[in-house]
């Protein structure tokens, strides 16, 4: 994501922190899922919805791209209804050991975000595995 223009970092930023909030994550929780430094703390994420970008930091950026693809798979599950979107992302999975989406996100950082990410997207899910390299080489 370092090739995108401060505007577009600063839009990529307000983005994420909006769905962020959308999912009625706290602020301790975005900080964690995000990765973010040890100098930001919960009381200054304010300052990201409106004027500063996220640091340009490969482990942000991957979770960053996670978060983008969970959305998007998400409006692909429930085009028409964003409550659902919400409620999904909460709501116990037995995929997930009965927790929700979120937790897993949360409480296991990138591995939850792959988790839940390879759940909603397959495409996500078989690209990981490897199944993508061998059928190229097949072709």
């Amino acid at each position: 994501m370092t090739e995108l223009s401060h505007d577009e970092r600063l839009r990529l930023t307000q983005y994420i922190i909006q769905l962020l909030d959308d999912w009625g994550l706290m602020a301790r929780d975005i900080i964690s899922l995000l990765c973010l430094p040890d100098s930001i703390k919960p009381r200054q994420l304010g300052r990201f919805r409106d004027q500063e970008v996220f640091p340009d930091d490969p482990a942000i950026n991957r979770r960053l791209a996670y978060l983008v693809r969970i959305d998007q798979a998400l409006l692909t599950y429930f085009p028409r209804n964003p409550e659902m979107r919400r409620v999904w992302i909460r709501r116990a999975n037995k995929r997930f050991g009965q927790r929700a989406p979120l937790a897993v996100m949360v409480e296991d950082g990138e591995s939850g975000l792959i988790s839940v990410l390879s759940y909603l997207d397959c495409t996500f899910a078989w690209d990981r595995t490897g199944s993508r390299a061998d059928y190229r080489q097949a072709v």
